[in-house]
């Protein structure tokens, strides 16, 4: 008979994060819930965007993100994450590398309104 704890698995983040090199481009490395776990790195500006009925979480591993709103910017350090309500219209920037752990249902579209060429493929990849 099979343990039920087999199916528990460690996830090393920055073992994941070694395994591709192209920015805006999550992949998924767990799942709970309706949610997918993913990460991703980023480095230059992405496009402004809202999500209709999904939140997104955004937590950094590496680096620092800015979150531009159209009234404000936030910034978010490593070790630090922001939650993303929707419907907000929101841009991500990294001026550098940054190294990010998204949280966000299943469904959700990275560009989320926007048809643009940093779309993630629906059939996203799991590592």
């Amino acid at each position: 008979m099979k343990n039920i704890s087999d199916t528990v698995k460690v996830v090393n983040i920055a073992d994941k994060l070694s395994l591709f090199k192209e920015y805006w481009n999550p992949k998924i490395v767990g799942e709970l819930n309706d949610h997918k776990v993913q990460v991703v790195k980023l480095k230059g500006e992405f496009v402004w965007h809202h999500h209709e009925s999904e939140d997104e979480l955004f937590l950094v591993i590496k680096g620092r993100l800015t979150i531009h709103f159209r009234d404000r910017d936030v910034e978010i350090n490593e070790g630090e994450f922001v939650i993303i309500p929707h419907p907000i219209e929101h841009k991500p920037e990294a001026k550098e590398e940054v190294h990010i752990v998204l949280i966000e249902p299943k469904v959700t579209l990275n560009t989320g309104n926007v048809t643009d060429s940093k779309l993630a493929a629906k059939n996203q990849q799991k590592i």
